[in-house]
């Protein structure tokens, strides 16, 4: 199982990156944190100083890097990553089967 990214997910995050001037090469991080309603939150940036650890779990879809914590990936396993601009929700959205509750806001979940 992996980490996957929607279409309009990876094009938002190629165009987040040319606006940032980062190199196609820099990885997105995801990983899960605790906090907001539902008890586990995600977070996710570009790695830009490469603190790649021998843990780190890697993928690439749709020409994109990603690095995840082991810890994160227990959480993550399957996991996508969507992207919306519509009126109503609009950014990322994590599409998690291992979420067994959301918060309605959608930013957090528990497994």
């Amino acid at each position: 199982m992996s980490i996957t990214l929607s279409e309009r997910a990876a094009e938002r995050i190629r165009n987040i990156r040319n606006e940032q001037h980062l190199e196609s090469d820099v990885p997105l991080r995801i990983k899960v944190v605790g906090g907001g309603c539902s008890g586990l939150t995600y977070a996710f940036d570009f790695d830009t100083e490469g603190k790649k650890d021998d843990h780190d779990q890697e993928f690439q879809d749709r020409e994109i890097p990603i690095l995840v914590d082991m810890r994160s990936f227990l959480y993550l396993a399957g996991t996508e990553l969507d992207y919306s601009d519509g009126l109503e929700g609009q950014g990322f959205h994590f599409k998690n089967p291992n979420a067994s509750r959301t918060c309605s806001c959608g930013e957090s979940f528990a497994v």
